[in-house]
């Protein structure tokens, strides 16, 4: 896992007061996403351990929720869940905050972990595996 702690934290602090627009990008298509939250949690492990031979699992990680009310989405995520699927691939997501006054562009790669469709959207949840200023 790649973290700019300090970026990390500018993000989650923004978040929680401004609500930011968050962008997915999933096979070159766009997705708007919404109700965004992020925050370190632990996970079910009881030591760091690599989960399947795939991906690296800390005792606690930062994760993200977001809703996309676009379900086109939907089939293109199929490749994407970890689990059962071997070959999953990162999520994209995209923001610009604003720190000491200053625009910043971030890019947050993720592992999709969950998804709950609705007839009206789908929840993603995610574990950051990198972000970095662009």
């Amino acid at each position: 896992m790649s973290f700019n702690m300090q970026l990390l934290e500018n993000l989650i602090d923004f978040n929680d007061k401004n609500s930011p627009k968050f962008t997915l990008y999933v096979n070159n298509q766009i997705y708007p996403i919404s109700n965004t939250s992020i925050s370190n949690s632990p996970i079910p492990v009881n030591e760091p351990t690599t989960r399947g031979g795939v991906y690296f699992s800390d005792k606690f990680a930062y994760k993200m929720k977001c809703v996309v009310e676009d379900l086109s989405v939907v089939p293109l995520l199929t490749k994407k869940m970890l689990g059962p699927n071997t070959e999953f691939g990162e999520l994209k997501i995209t923001t610009q905050i604003e720190t000491n006054g200053k625009p910043v562009s971030i890019e947050i790669l993720t592992n999709l972990t969950n998804s709950v469709q609705t007839p009206e959207s789908i929840e993603l949840s995610m574990i950051i595996v990198k972000i970095n200023s662009v």
